[in-house]
C-alpha cells in the first residue's frame, strides 16, 4: 500500500472527515472544458521552458490569492503545524536544516521563497533572448510541491471557510487546473501529491453535462 505520509513529514492525528468529498462540493466549478487542452504546449514554436515559467508564475499568483482568503482563520493558535491530511509538513532552510512551523509561517516562508524566484532574471528571464539556467526545471519542480502543500492545507484545514464565502468552486477549478499541470509535465512525484488521489480523481475527471454547476458572478 501507498504510503500516504510524505518524506518530509510525519503523520499527523487520526484523520478526520473529509467534507471536501461530498459531492454537494466537488461537483461545483467554474469551468467545465478540459483543462488537458489549457495546459498543453500550443505549439511546438513555443519554448517548453517558457511555458512553465509563465504557469508557474500564474499557479503562484493564484494560489497565493486563494490562500489570501482565508489568511485571517489560518492562525498560529489554528494552525499549529502545516497540516494536510495525515501528514505534517516541515520547512527545510537552505542548509537542509529542519523546522516545525505554524501553517501561516510556513505559507509565508513558500509564498517569499518563490515570491524570489519568480522576480529573479536569472532564473525566471522576461528579456528576449535570455536564457534559462540549468536548474531551472528542478526549480520548478520544487515551486510545485510548495504550492502543493498550500492548497493541501487549505482543503484540509480551511474548507469550512471557504464554503462560508463561497469560493469551493474556484478552489475546485484551480486545484484541478495545478494538478492536471503538474501531471502533464510531470513536473511532481506521484507519491510526494497520492494524500490528495481521491480528491485529484473526481476534480480531474471530465463533469457529466447535467452537473455542471458554473459559480455566479456577483
Amino acid at each position: 500500500m501507498k504510503s500516504k505520509t510524505k518524506s518530509n513529514g510525519k503523520k499527523a492525528p487520526a484523520e478526520e472527515k473529509k467534507h471536501y468529498m461530498e459531492p454537494e462540493y466537488t461537483k461545483v466549478r467554474v469551468v467545465d472544458f478540459d483543462l488537458k487542452d489549457l495546459v498543453s504546449l500550443p505549439t511546438k514554436e513555443i519554448d517548453l521552458n517558457e511555458w512553465l515559467a509563465s504557469n508557474t508564475t500564474t499557479f503562484f499568483n493564484l494560489i497565493n490569492l486563494q490562500y489570501s482568503t482565508i489568511s485571517e482563520f489560518c492562525t498560529g493558535d489554528t494552525c499549529q503545524a502545516m497540516t494536510a491530511c495525515n501528514t505534517i509538513y516541515y520547512w527545510y532552510d537552505e542548509r537542509g536544516k529542519k523546522t516545525k512551523c505554524t501553517a501561516p509561517q510556513y505559507v509565508d516562508l513558500v509564498m517569499t521563497f518563490v515570491q524570489k524566484l519568480v522576480t529573479d532574471e536569472e532564473i525566471f528571464p522576461t528579456k528576449y533572448g535570455k536564457d534559462f539556467p540549468n536548474s531551472f526545471e528542478s526549480l520548478v519542480k520544487k515551486v510545485c510541491r510548495y504550492l502543493f502543500h498550500v492548497l493541501a492545507h487549505i482543503y484540509w484545514a480551511h474548507f469550512k471557510e471557504t464554503v462560508a464565502l463561497e469560493l469551493q468552486g474556484h478552489l475546485n477549478t484551480l486545484y484541478a487546473h495545478f494538478i492536471v499541470f503538474i501531471r502533464e509535465f510531470n513536473l511532481v512525484e506521484p507519491k510526494e501529491i497520492c494524500i490528495m488521489d481521491d480528491l485529484s480523481e473526481v476534480l480531474c475527471a471530465p463533469l457529466p453535462p447535467h452537473t455542471h454547476n458554473h459559480v455566479t458572478e456577483r
